[in-house]
């Protein structure tokens, strides 16, 4: 019983900061862009844990903060493990999330930490000869397109891996969903989307009437709807905002203000008409600055302190992230690779997508946004 309610207090601990990380790394990656986006801070925020569980010193304190870990190990560790299993035994959907240490060859990591590593994130690990980079790329490459259903290819490029590479954590997350009630293809027609308050364009717009759960969202000057996946685990949600100019920024600014999960669980379900624009958004993101800005800069240094993974002086020469997403009648594919290298207004029945809005793929028990982005214009 004590060990069961250690993790599920370790559970709701991660979650919370999986949450927390999700919404800050959001507001400084997004700064100024006006592209679609996708991406998935979890999988970010999981890669950089296992990383933060070798750090000491300066380096583990940056990163712990950051990322919002747990003073007591015991604990976060726990709700690592008991969050990646619960996300892979999801009902209804396709849900992997994956981890894999990729060391040199002949480079010797801590055996206490790849124990660590196999316990709490269920990673493997292999070695590779990075002195051969063309075919460390791709033993890598290949275990990612594994993991994504050949989705996610290439994340790693041969010219990235060096001599000096040591070690590359990878995390991976797949998902695809069919909607619990799909829209009719024959009611998706092309309607106005307006980019800006001077650009529209007319783009195939799905139409579906259903019970959702739909509310208004002050804080945010916006609206939202939430579109279940079958399973019931997992579903889509979107933040529309009620004004175009600004009207994404002021989610992105706010959204840290908002507990989705306890606002769902006051709303209702009531008859709604959702109107929402079919997309496929992938990006390729090199997360660097990101982490700087966000106080994770000692890890890029020579000063970096990765002494529980090695022996050696170990540094993070790259953290990138690959990610896409599709959204159609049946429902979404989304799948996302972070590699961490080592060395408007709607009527009260009617949800009217037709301008840039926020989007989230949500874990209802947890609450965690397994994958975010923004759609500024539908493609």
């Amino acid at each position: 019983m004590g060990e069961e309610i250690h993790e599920n207090n370790g559970l709701q601990a991660i979650a919370e900061a999986a949450n927390h990380f999700a919404t800050s790394f959001l507001k400084v990656l997004v700064g100024d862009k006006s592209n679609n986006l996708i991406m998935s801070p979890l999988s970010v925020q999981v890669v950089l844990a296992m990383a933060a569980y070798g750090a000491n010193g300066k380096t583990a304190t940056q990163m712990r903060s950051a990322l919002l870990l747990p003073d007591n190990d015991s604990l976060g560790q726990s709700g690592y493990r008991s969050l990646i299993t619960l996300l892979n035994s999801a009902e209804g959907v396709e849900l992997r999330l994956a981890n894999k240490i990729f060391t040199a060859s002949g480079f010797a990591v801590k055996s206490t930490y790849k124990e660590l590593m196999t316990a709490k994130f269920l990673s493997s690990s292999q070695e590779v000869d990075f002195g051969d980079a063309s075919t460390a790329a791709k033993i890598i490459n290949t275990w990612c397109e594994e993991q994504t259903n050949n989705r996610i290819k290439d994340v790693i490029t041969p010219n990235s891996i060096c001599a000096d590479t040591k070690l590359v954590l990878v995390n991976a997350v797949y998902f695809k969903g069919q909607w619990e009630r799909k829209f009719d293809p024959s009611r998706t027609q092309d309607r106005p989307f307006y980019v800006d308050e001077k650009t529209t364009k007319h783009v195939p717009t799905m139409c579906i009437k259903h019970k959702f759960r739909m509310q208004a969202l002050p804080e945010l000057d916006a609206s939202f709807i939430e579109l279940p996946y079958q399973g019931g685990e997992l579903s889509m949600i979107i933040i529309l905002p009620n004004k175009i100019v600004n009207g994404l920024k002021t989610i992105e600014d706010n959204l840290h203000e908002v507990n989705l999960k306890e606002r769902l669980q006051q709303i209702s379900l009531r008859d709604v008409v959702v109107y929402l624009p079919k997309f496929k958004i992938e990006c390729s993101l090199d997360l660097q600055n990101t982490l700087i800005k966000l106080g994770m800069t000692e890890m890029f240094t020579n000063g970096a302190d990765f002494s529980g993974i090695a022996e050696f002086s170990l540094k993070v020469s790259k953290v990138v992230q690959k990610a896409f997403i599709e959204v159609n009648e049946e429902g979404t594919e989304a799948a996302a690779v972070t590699k961490m290298q080592i060395t408007k207004r709607c009527g009260p029945r009617e949800f009217e997508v037709n301008q840039p809005y926020y989007y989230a793929i949500y874990h209802r028990n947890t609450g965690i946004s397994l994958f975010n982005g923004i759609v500024q214009q539908p493609n």
